[in-house]
């Protein structure tokens, strides 16, 4: 049964879905979808390059992770970036440190980083007890550990792609001061400040979700991608005519909504 009100619900629910399928479809085919450049996710290399130059380590964290609640879409997202990023530094033999605060993120993380040394052939040099890190489930605790580690390691680049709260600035600041490059990027708005005046590069909000179509171009990643951004493309035409209209002295969209 449809309940009053929710028909426009269904039916853009329906089209999302068919057109998604068709996106998927069609990039599997040979075509990719033109995305945006990100600096920050461009940066990446040049971060990894500069570690082996420096024949320094990589840091990486996801922040306080989750796999469920709100903020599991950001530490996927965080998680995106960190298989990209074991890729370059297996490519380029430059050790990766991953600092864990959430322990269902360890299998994950280590597979990940497994699989980037036997896509470049050295399954062999993969150290998975030595570069996923599980710190502590608390969070001053876990701040305090990965300061230790800047402290220690000295990494060349310190990477951060994930939920963050108090904590960021802290690793912002510790990072900086030992001269890492640094690359940042949360969807939680109150943290994007910190980042964004000590870091090098930033990702904002929706472009840390698309990391990993952009890093990998899979095509079910990308084709979603281009399927939310048409409808905020509609939402926003929509928006905008609803405006218009009803300054005009018509609620056509407002009643177009309702149905």
């Amino acid at each position: 049964m449809i309940v009053e009100g929710r028909s426009l619900d269904l039916i853009v629910l329906i089209l999302t879905w068919g057109l998604a399928l068709w996106a998927i479809d069609k990039i599997k085919k040979g075509w990719i979808p033109q995305f945006r450049r990100l600096a920050g996710l461009d940066a990446l290399e040049e971060a990894v390059g500069r570690a082996a130059e420096m024949g320094r380590p990589v840091h990486f964290t996801s922040g306080l992770n989750s796999l469920s609640g709100t903020w599991a879409p950001l530490t996927m997202a965080g998680l995106a970036v960190f298989g990209e990023l074991a890729r370059l530094c297996a490519r380029y033999g430059v050790p990766v440190i991953y600092s864990v605060y959430g322990t269902l993120v360890m299998p994950i993380a280590t597979e990940l980083y497994k699989q980037a040394y036997v896509a470049e052939g050295k399954a062999e040099e993969a150290r998975p007890e030595e570069a996923i890190r599980y710190l502590s489930g608390s969070q001053f605790a876990y701040a305090a550990a990965v300061q230790g580690i800047a402290e220690r390691e000295k990494p060349a680049a310190n990477i951060m792609v994930g939920p963050f709260y108090a904590e960021s600035l802290i690793f912002a600041e510790t990072f900086y001061r030992i001269g890492s490059m640094q690359i940042a990027g949360t969807a939680r708005a109150y943290q994007i400040p910190f980042f964004a005046i000590v870091c090098d590069y930033v990702l904002i909000g929706e472009e840390c979700y698309a990391a990993g179509a952009y890093l990998t171009k899979d095509p079910a990643q990308t084709g979603s991608i281009f399927v939310q951004d048409l409808g905020k493309l509609f939402a926003l035409i929509v928006g905008l005519l609803g405006v218009l209209l009803y300054n005009a002295g018509s609620k056509i969209i407002i009643d177009f909504l309702k149905w």
